[in-house]
């Protein structure tokens, strides 16, 4: 659950930086740090503790000018959680920096291999690895920041979501994506960079969120250019405008998030059936159902894959399902059900659910369902998320943005999307009477 946060403009990079941070805090984490180019030279702060620490240490190291730079809070992988180890890390020569989120599970090999050709590692980590092998493929192949980032990418096992640059050509930064959130704003003349929108909400409203196996090189006075990380085939941005507002992701007067978000619930359930249920009428109307209904009367079973509170949410529908709509229901936890061979068959419909919509291991449940056949419903929610965009159809939930690591509007929203959909079902599949569903939705 580590953090990234970038900046590459014309403002101060250091308070956005430090501001992300603090927004991302709830991902969790237990050190900290930031890289900032100044006067042709990086300096880097780093510390074990939260970012509060890591602000105290950078004004004390005079470690706070520059208009590109990027910060980071891990969650420690490989190495214990010191300031060694914390990230950004530097690469031999100290010309490229880099922060980086997930693991790469054959680091070891590949830094054997380094330190034979007289490369040397200060750190524990594998991310200390990967930006030395960017570094070898950079000076070897004679190629660009860009292009040896994707060669070397091409190399590793694993998942990341990493920010690179090179003191020796400040404009610029590269970022890649594979299993782990990446999301880039998009501002005049200046970029932002984060693991989700809200660091940089307030200075601008459009972001691209990559799709895994794809990097971006970002130039300050030029488009963002995408690229496909396998093949090099070009990749075009999608830009979204974000619905998301700074209201919503501030404590708005209470003590803490969690507290927050719990008296938010009622809000949260109202806008996620709103436009949907007409009860005077005795409609549910959703169109992720509505077009593909054949797909759910003539399922053989439901099954519903989701991690942690999602997944309590699934063993929840599970009985509304059976119980309203007379489908079969099986609920698999969803790091699990990728490392079995699961029997699918094209009469089954997946039910994917994430409050993020990024989840590793849901993601990997959506691409084996779908390589088998089956039809796949997201239920998640936020908008151009990565399970949004892999599934055939969905529905979003409108919790909004949820910071306290409790999960609470999560899961009251997704509950409240199920039991509509088994409602919807029930009513297509005649198993109520008009009036009885009638007194069901009133």
């Amino acid at each position: 659950m580590c953090g990234i946060v970038g900046y590459i403009g014309s403002r101060e990079a250091y308070p956005i930086i430090m501001k992300g941070l603090q927004r991302l805090e709830y991902r969790g984490y237990d050190s900290a740090g930031i890289a900032l180019y100044c006067d042709e030279d990086i300096k880097v702060s780093k510390t074990k503790g939260k970012v509060e620490d890591l602000r105290k240490k950078a004004e004390s190291e005079n470690n706070q000018n520059g208009t590109l730079g990027l910060g980071h809070t891990r969650w420690a992988t490989h190495g214990v959680p010191n300031d060694t180890n914390s990230h950004p890390h530097y690469s031999n020569s100290s010309n490229l920096v880099i922060i980086h989120n997930g693991i790469i599970e054959n680091y070891e090999s590949i830094k054997k291999a380094l330190m034979g050709r007289g490369y040397e590692f200060k750190t524990d980590t594998d991310t200390e690895v990967l930006v030395n092998l960017i570094e070898e493929v950079k000076e070897k192949e004679q190629v660009k920041l860009g292009k040896a980032v994707q060669i070397a990418l091409n190399q590793v096992v694993g998942a990341y979501a990493i920010a690179v640059f090179d003191r020796t050509k400040p404009d610029e930064i590269v970022v890649a994506k594979l299993g782990s959130p990446l999301a880039i704003g998009i501002g005049e003349n200046e970029y932002f960079i984060a693991s989700d929108a809200s660091p940089f909400i307030e200075y601008t409203n459009n972001a691209v969120y990559l799709e895994d196996e794809e990097m971006a090189i970002i130039r300050l006075g030029k488009e963002i250019k995408l690229r496909k990380i396998k093949d090099d085939a070009i990749a075009y941005p999608n830009i979204l405008e974000l619905q998301l507002n700074l209201e919503e992701i501030e404590k708005g007067g209470y003590d803490h998030f969690m507290l927050k978000e719990i008296y938010e619930q009622p809000r949260a359930i109202l806008d996620t059936y709103r436009g949907r249920l007409l009860a005077d009428q005795g409609i549910v109307r959703m169109a992720g159902i509505d077009q593909n209904l054949e797909k759910f009367l003539n399922a053989n079973r439901i099954i519903i894959v989701a991690c942690g509170t999602s997944w309590h949410a699934g063993l929840v529908a599970e009985y509304i399902f059976e119980d309203m709509a007379r489908i079969p229901v099986e609920v698999e936890y969803a790091s699990e059900f990728r490392y079995r061979n699961p029997v699918i068959t094209e009469n089954d419909v997946l039910i994917a659910i994430s409050q993020s919509g990024e989840t590793a291991d849901t993601l990997a449940a959506i691409k084996l369902a779908k390589e088998k056949g089956a039809f796949v419903f997201g239920v998640c929610n936020v908008v151009g998320s990565s399970i949004a965009r892999e599934t055939h159809a969905g529905a979003y939930t409108h919790a909004g943005p949820e910071i306290g690591v409790a999960s609470t509007k999560a899961f009251t929203t997704q509950i409240t999307v199920l039991t509509l959909i088994a409602l919807k079902l029930a009513s297509e599949k005649g198993i109520f009477s008009a009036s009885k569903f009638h007194e069901i939705l009133t």
